[in-house]
């Protein structure tokens, strides 16, 4: 039920994970002499599409969600190390009535190392591990916003150096890889089989058309270096270059050549005109600039804009369309803390993201090879009461195909999330809340709604 998967954008501005829950009072900093924290959340939940199914073939089910957490934080004279541990447990009462696994389960982990080398060098290593079912909500692009059976793996590990070369001039450089492992797999050629030369379609067994992994699972590794110059006390500029390295690792077809290639069907199998995972790897380079600005103590704005070239270096000789091309990208963001406790942020990010359709086009046999995608975002977490806490959440994606048989058509994602969170005590909180997710069809990827509202109660120590 829990929107859990943090992905990463371009060095400088990390994503941020959204949804309205996250925002709740942080109770677990119950006792600042502590090194570790534990705390457990019950809640029991509506969801009226539990498979993010489009209308029309909606299933709807109560549940409950049980979902403990260890942290540990230990710092030390020159170093700091983190670990915190989330572990998720779904019961889904719709599918115990239908006699399938009514279980689904999620783990995140987060582990970070900041170590200060002298008063000018400081280094931080860090990594997310998240495996889950639902899709995630980012302030960058997400890939797939559908549901995926099975435990789907993300792991982003990055490492960053920060140098002070004098008052005025300073540099950032780090390194970023990207681990993308879906469940669903097994494409073989039979998937691809079409009619009305084989009406039937894949024989029985066989996963009609590509599979998530052969898809969007991936290898993806980044280096960046940011040049920065404090210009003022409270602004400052910079300059940064990236080099992104992404590898397909799914090793199954994902698609044929309808123009060059004559279709699958059962007595005619041609793979040499089949697409597959790796058809899709690129490598690119981004140069942007940007500033940070802080009007005041509690409100800063940061931004970057740039452009972004990508070629795609592996696609097979039947693929006659252009393998380079230009992308904007831009990431803003204002945050405001206007009171203790209070606090709004509003951003904007437009980058590239990998594809979850690859459909061919039938009339000229080009490959789609990615998505190009705008995230708008907003979140208020507003201290109505000293104990009680309003968060809210609004997010929207607007995603384009880039070639293709839908090159240019658009998919649009729009999420808002309410939560209102009373603290009894340090120890104790009691949550309700409410999800609304809508997205728009595209192609062959269906649109949905889908509505989810939760109450719990948290306890801490």
């Amino acid at each position: 039920m829990k929107k859990i998967f943090v992905s990463a954008g371009i060095a400088a501005i990390g994503a941020m994970s959204l949804h309205a829950d996250e925002y709740a009072p942080d109770v677990t900093a119950t006792d600042a002499t502590k090194i570790w924290s534990v705390n457990g959340t019950l809640r029991g939940f509506y969801d009226d599409n539990i498979n993010t199914a489009p209308n029309g073939q909606k299933e709807g089910s109560g549940g409950f969600e049980f979902s403990p957490a260890l942290s540990l934080i230990l710092p030390l004279q020159q170093t700091e190390l983190g670990l915190r541990y989330t572990y998720g447990l779904y019961y889904y009462q719709q599918r115990e009535n239908q006699g399938s696994n009514p279980i689904d389960q999620s783990h995140q982990v987060d582990l970070w190392i900041d170590h200060a080398f002298t008063e000018r060098l400081d280094g931080k290593i860090q990594d997310t591990f998240t495996s889950q079912q639902d899709p995630q909500l980012s302030s960058t692009p997400t890939a797939l916003p559908y549901r995926a059976e099975g435990n789907n793996i993300q792991n982003i590990g990055t490492a960053s150096l920060h140098t002070e070369w004098s008052m005025l001039f300073s540099d950032d450089l780090g390194y970023q890889n990207t681990w993308v492992d879906y469940s669903q797999h097994g494409a073989t050629p039979e998937s691809f089989y079409v009619a009305p030369y084989e009406p039937a379609g894949p024989p029985a067994g066989v996963i009609n058309g590509a599979s998530y992994a052969g898809l969007l699972n991936q290898d993806g590794n980044s280096i960046y270096l940011n040049l920065n110059y404090q210009y003022l006390p409270d602004l400052s500029f910079l300059v940064g270059y990236q080099f992104g390295l992404v590898n397909y690792t799914g090793g199954e077809p994902i698609g044929q050549d309808y123009l060059d290639g004559v279709p699958l069907y059962a007595d005619t199998k041609n793979p040499a005109f089949l697409y597959n995972s790796a058809s899709r790897d690129q490598w690119s380079q981004t140069v942007y600039v940007g500033g940070q600005y802080t009007a005041i103590e509690d409100l800063s704005l940061s931004v970057q804009a740039g452009a972004q070239y990508s070629y795609n270096y592996n696609l097979p000789t039947f693929d006659g369309q252009t393998r380079g091309s230009f992308q904007p990208y831009a990431s803003v963001a204002l945050t405001y803390n206007y009171m203790q406790g209070d606090y709004a942020q509003v951003g904007f990010t437009q980058s590239e993201s990998s594809s979850g359709t690859a459909d061919p086009n039938t009339l000229n046999g080009s490959l789609t090879l990615y998505s190009e995608s705008s995230v708008f975002y907003a979140t208020i977490n507003h201290q109505i009461t000293p104990n009680l806490v309003a968060s809210v959440v609004g997010h929207y994606q607007y995603s384009t195909f880039v070639s293709g048989n839908n090159n240019g058509q658009p998919q649009n994602w729009y999420s808002f999330g309410l939560n209102l969170s009373y603290a009894f005590n340090p120890y104790i909180s009691a949550e309700a809340g409410y999800n609304f997710d809508y997205l728009t069809a595209a192609g062959p990827l269906a649109g949905y709604s889908r509505n989810q509202v939760y109450l719990g109660v948290t306890a801490t120590y």
